[in-house]
């Protein structure tokens, strides 16, 4: 019969090197996650979603599902503890930072009085570019909302709450920034007029369509509460034979709505908004993109980040 090594665990404040706790017997196959909760025994206050464990007080965070006796340690490991501040789970951001936009737009959109000048409180748009607009807008954010709780699959991540406060301030901010535009009374339509709408009407659809077959699509391969990850592949969608392409095709449809929404309204603000996100979409389609291609041999090497055959 063999014998069990346990092991001894000590966890550390970086600064003062001051123990805050000691866990002995620890059982060599356990996770840092099942040590993150039996600190938090010791101290409540600091949930396991709250902990960050190092092995180093300036290294990397070890993942939650690393095992102990995996570690470049001995039987006696030392760790460094590092309180991220309150949390909030992905669903929870998501609809904080979608249901703001909603609403922000809408305020515009009906010029409730104290926007504009008070002879405008509560007046419409002559132009019917406006009221799609808004339509456009609403369906947007309406559908992020409908994916976040329907859609949406999250592995018990968490955000810290001073970053959910700094994207809100994004995203409500450039909503009330382009709407306070788009709905203005001295508003004009495009210069191409109808046709220059419908088209990137058009188009808006067809990437809103995309972009929520790309999610559907990626909701299937995983399944709840799992964190394995798989190469996504087209489906006999259409709209999911992008994947042919780029590895974050969902990033491509939603950079497209967005081109599509300032050629609609031609206002200068909702351009800065998709530049803006198309950079940050860029760094995390090629993220994910160098994720996929390091931890699969056989992942199709035609495929690019965000945009077909270029980036």
């Amino acid at each position: 019969m063999s014998r069990v090594t346990f092991f001894e665990v000590e966890i550390l404040d970086p600064k003062t090197k001051k123990q805050l706790c000691f866990l002995d017997k620890v059982e060599p196959h356990a996770t840092v996650g099942e040590i993150k909760c039996l600190f938090h025994k010791y101290y409540p206050q600091w949930y396991p979603a709250r902990q960050s464990l190092r092995l180093d007080p300036k290294g990397k965070p070890l993942k939650d599902d690393e095992i102990l006796q995996n570690l470049p340690v001995g039987t006696t490991a030392t760790m460094y503890f590092k309180d991220l501040g309150p949390q909030l789970g992905w669903t929870m951001v998501f609809l904080a930072e979608y249901i703001g936009p909603l609403l922000i737009y809408l305020l515009f959109y009906f010029r409730v009085p104290y926007i504009y000048r008070n002879k405008y409180a509560f007046t419409s748009s002559p132009y019917p570019v406006v009221a799609l607009a808004c339509v456009c807008h609403s369906f947007h954010y309406g559908k992020r909302l409908i994916e976040t709780i329907f859609v949406h699959r999250f592995s018990h991540g968490t955000m810290p709450l001073r970053t959910i406060v700094r994207n809100c301030m994004y995203y409500w901010g450039f909503a009330a920034w382009l709407a306070y535009y788009i709905n203005h009374p001295l508003y004009t339509p495009p210069s191409y007029g109808d046709i220059q709408v419908n088209y990137a009407l058009a188009v808006f659809v067809l990437c809103e369509v995309g972009n929520f077959s790309i999610n559907l699509t990626l909701n299937n391969l995983r399944s709840e509460g799992s964190r394995s990850r798989k190469i996504p592949y087209p489906t006999k969608n259409p709209f999911t034979w992008l994947f042919f392409f780029v590895s974050c095709p969902n990033y491509t449809y939603e950079v497209g709505a967005w081109i599509s929404f300032t050629v609609m309204t031609q206002c200068v603000p909702v351009a800065l908004f998709t530049f803006i996100g198309f950079i940050q979409m860029t760094i995390w389609a090629r993220g994910k993109h160098n994720t996929y291609t390091k931890e699969f041999k056989e992942y199709p090497h035609l495929r690019m980040s965000i945009i077909p055959f270029f980036l």
